[in-house]
């Protein structure tokens, strides 16, 4: 079992950046794939990037490519976001999750609040 906590949500303009960390409990935190997802008001939950267990292989949403991008290092049991460019619409809680199957999440954390505001 793994317990996660983000970290590093706020408040910014738009075009302007943040890093979100999930720190991640238990030493088995290297056998998980990770990822992160979103929830805007009013709308269902959103995949945004995934990473695989090395970290040699991630995958992101259409939305954010190009402006986002998922790191863990597994020696500190820690992932991370680094987002650049943001949004008014990447305006979300944002929530990091894990899993023993690569799409299939079973851990989530408690999110974090990012806005961008125009």
């Amino acid at each position: 079992q793994v317990q996660l906590v983000e970290s590093g949500g706020g408040l910014v303009q738009a075009g302007g950046s943040l890093r979100l960390t999930c720190a991640a409990s238990g030493r088995t935190y290297s056998t998980y794939h990770m990822g992160w997802f979103r929830q805007a008001p009013g709308k269902e939950r959103e995949f945004v990037a995934g990473i695989t267990r090395s970290g040699g292989s991630t995958t992101y949403a259409d939305s954010v490519k190009g402006r986002f991008t998922i790191s863990r290092d597994n020696a500190k049991n820690t992932m991370y976001l680094q987002m650049n460019g943001l949004k008014p619409e990447d305006t979300a809680v944002y929530y990091c999750a894990a899993g023993l199957f690569w799409n299939n999440y079973n851990y989530w954390g408690q999110g974090t609040q990012v806005t961008v505001s125009s």
